[in-house]
């Protein structure tokens, strides 16, 4: 029962603060823009080729489609991150924290409630976020993803990740602290899922193979990109898939040891942020 009341005290905290209040504007602001531009550029499309030629527009609005949830996966990733980052280390300093921690609860109660507030917060951004980019690209086209909830999973357990990240760096760091390291960790693993999918078209197999490695080691420093490349895997379009040529992913995609890895990464972080915050000098 504590625990359910800190994430709901956590809830509303994070409701009333200006950043997630931005982040929800924005998002609504992409998806009409994105909304408009997909049924302008589908309306153009439809007059050069022809309504009738089905393969070459379920092409097209697969690109659009994973070009949609590229932003979306982001837009996620920074919303989490932002309204986390300084729940903990924000305060402790500050010392607000003593009111929660001078009551009968425990402290490991306090950070798995924080968790379950945030949890719930992100996914209903989610939601919203990847349910318009979907339903907008169906109320247009009738066009839908060949795996969608398989794919919001992906981008929602990515988002969980990047929260037990920021909960583990408010337990050891101050905010300032904190943000540098969970987006240090974020930038790490973008660039290093780049330079793998660039390197995975290289002809001399020795430097493809050097690119591909970077990027396995950075993902097993932040899973964050592998996730959404997995996730972009489930979204594109058989034909995709079997010519493995794709802005958004390689034909090499993360496997589900991946995905277990990412989920005992997840459990780690959390558990560190646990005991920090349970030995931690307040």
């Amino acid at each position: 029962m504590s625990t359910l009341t800190i994430a709901r005290l956590s809830f509303r905290e994070a409701s009333r603060r200006k950043i997630l209040l931005a982040a929800l504007l924005l998002g609504l602001l992409f998806l009409a823009v994105y909304g408009l531009g997909f049924h302008f550029i589908m309306r153009e499309v439809e007059k050069e080729i022809g309504s009738m030629r089905v393969l070459e527009l379920n092409q097209i609005r697969n690109f659009l489609l994973m070009a949609g949830m590229y932003v979306v996966n982001f837009l996620t990733a920074m919303m989490i991150v932002l309204t986390s980052v300084d729940t903990l280390s924000g305060e402790i300093s500050s010392g607000t924290i003593h009111t929660l921690v001078a009551k009968p609860i425990r402290r490991w109660e306090i950070v798995l409630g924080k968790w379950l507030g945030f949890a719930i917060m992100v996914s209903l951004y989610l939601l919203l976020m990847g349910g318009g980019v979907m339903g907008l690209i169906y109320l247009r086209s009738g066009y839908s993803a060949p795996h969608p909830l398989s794919a919001l999973a992906l981008i929602w357990l990515n988002a969980l990740v990047l929260l037990s990240v920021s909960l583990m760096g408010g337990a050891y760091l101050s905010t300032l602290a904190n943000g540098v390291l969970v987006f240090g960790l974020y930038g790490v693993a973008f660039i290093g899922g780049w330079i793998e999918q660039i390197g995975s078209f290289f002809p001399n197999p020795s430097a493809s193979q050097i690119a591909i490695n970077l990027g396995i080691i950075t993902s097993l420093m932040m899973p964050s990109e592998a996730l959404w490349k997995r996730a972009a895997h489930e979204l594109q379009s058989p034909l995709v898939t079997a010519l493995g040529v794709s802005p958004f992913t390689t034909n090499a995609y993360p496997s589900g040891v991946m995905i277990l890895y990412a989920i005992l990464f997840m459990l780690l972080a959390f558990a560190l942020a646990v005991r920090r915050f349970g030995n931690r000098d307040l």
